[in-house]
């Protein structure tokens, strides 16, 4: 995803990293050279991310019955492809080409490239347009500049009536980087919910707090980040 801005996903998006997250690269508030930045980390590695879907959506999408879905800084696919695999019709977006390249390959592989719409976008600029039944946003973190508080409420409003809105990220690095980005911003669960401004009477807040992930870092050793969820659903017009 993306913004003015820059884009995505964060430093441990579906679990593992096959490479280190690196935290020496520079702070920049232009978009192009944040759509750069992603390419190139994405060309380190063959792989960026383990290519499965992170644990919260499959935990918190539990129960909900597959329509349109929105996964906003998809990276390389894994969230997206477990959601079509599970019967969703799904449009997917980051600010990669690179990432995108990589899941519409997946996407194929895995039997299912008819069933997302790839899309790149810097999400501080254009958004995929319409409504949706589910509206996710894992790890929408950057080391960029990046409107996120507005990029989250354009996300809430995307939801279609009686849908649902998925909000995950980190409240910290993890444990073995020693050289954290001061710029990087990790609010808490109820500053994220109270930052949405959602319309009183107009949704329910089904899960606004934390829990711990365990992961293993880049030199093989078994560790755990805590992270957040924000869940809500929007009422429709019987409710």
């Amino acid at each position: 995803m993306s913004d003015q801005h820059t884009a995505s996903h964060d430093g441990t998006r579906t679990g593992a990293p096959t490479a280190p997250a690196t935290s020496s690269a520079p702070v920049t508030s232009s978009a192009d050279s944040a759509a750069a930045f992603w390419d190139e980390r994405y060309q380190q590695s063959g792989r960026l991310w383990s290519g499965e879907p992170n644990a919260a959506l499959v935990r918190e999408t539990e129960g909900l019955t597959p329509g349109s879905a929105l996964d906003l800084g998809c990276g390389e696919g894994g969230d997206a492809i477990w959601l079509a695999r599970q019967g969703w019709r799904v449009t997917a977006t980051d600010i990669s080409r690179v990432a995108l390249g990589r899941a519409a390959e997946h996407a194929a592989q895995e039997g299912v490239a008819d069933r997302v719409d790839w899309q790149q976008h810097d999400l501080g600029e254009s958004a995929p347009a319409g409504s949706y039944d589910l509206v996710s946003a894992q790890f929408l973190h950057s080391m960029h500049d990046m409107p996120r508080e507005e990029i989250l409420r354009s996300a809430a409003a995307a939801v279609a009536p009686g849908g649902t809105l998925l909000i995950v990220g980190h409240m910290g690095f993890p444990a073995w980087d020693t050289e954290p980005h001061p710029g990087v911003d990790f609010p808490s669960p109820q500053k994220v919910q109270a930052s949405l401004d959602l319309p009183a009477g107009q949704w329910d807040v089904l899960v606004c707090d934390t829990h711990e992930h365990s992961l293993t870092g880049p030199d093989g050793q078994p560790s755990t980040r805590t992270n957040y969820t924000v869940k809500a659903r929007r009422h429709t017009a019987k409710d």
